[in-house]
């Protein structure tokens, strides 16, 4: 009988104590599942999060050219409507010239969520100079060939690539993906492929992609 006493005195605390240790043991699992679960959940939504910002910023080689700081940088541009932005960028003076001489700057300026195909000072240049004068003097000409530079709807980078609707009421294809987007030969004034050099430019009622050709519309 002393014997079972004994044995039972013994086996009681080593069973209870096994089961307190079981049930840490299971604690520290459950914790470490949790803050497993909760480390993946916050790093998928950094992720995300650092995705979103990345797509809102602009991209290409050729934003180089525009200025770092002041009314003509990404920052100054983001405040105006796209008329006054491009203006106030130096990369963009011979197309605000030509805007101006076609009476164009109210119409983008006034216009909501666009898409601005914008040459660049070297896509003018790249036109010889009889030829750009000439066009720069026939205002109807003129017209046609920089509102067929603007597409209704402001288009981010993912929805760029494709055949788009104009303001000139003709259309334009885009071909590309990622940071990498052109305009066929066949589409330029001098018969060379245009390419995006600096995309993804927001303006106040605008977002822009800098190109490095004139664009001319299909032909009648």
């Amino acid at each position: 009988m002393k014997s079972t006493l004994l044995t039972r005195s013994v086996l009681i605390p080593a069973v209870a104590g096994l089961a307190i240790t079981l049930s840490a043991c299971g604690s520290d699992d459950d914790s470490s599942d949790s803050s497993a679960s909760s480390t993946t959940s916050s790093s998928a939504s950094e992720s995300a999060a650092s995705t979103e910002a990345a797509s809102t910023e602009p991209f290409g080689a050729g934003c180089a050219a525009v200025p770092a700081d002041g009314e003509g940088s990404f920052t100054g541009m983001a405040n105006d409507p796209v008329g006054t932005a491009a203006s106030n960028n130096p990369a963009l003076s011979t197309l605000v010239q030509a805007v101006t001489a076609a009476n164009l700057v109210d119409t983008l300026n006034t216009t909501d969520n666009i898409t601005v195909l914008a040459p660049a000072n070297p896509a003018f240049e790249a036109i010889p100079p009889d030829t750009l004068n000439a066009v720069l003097a026939d205002t109807a000409q003129l017209t046609a060939i920089l509102t067929h530079h603007v597409i209704p709807g402001r288009l981010t980078p993912e929805q760029l690539a494709g055949t788009h609707t104009t303001l000139n009421n003709d259309e334009v294809t885009i071909e590309g993906s990622g940071e990498s987007f052109t305009i066929a030969g066949e589409g330029t004034v001098t018969q060379t492929q245009a390419s995006v050099i600096c995309g993804n430019v927001q303006t106040a009622n605008a977002t822009v992609y800098i190109i490095d050709q004139v664009l001319a519309p299909p032909a009648a």
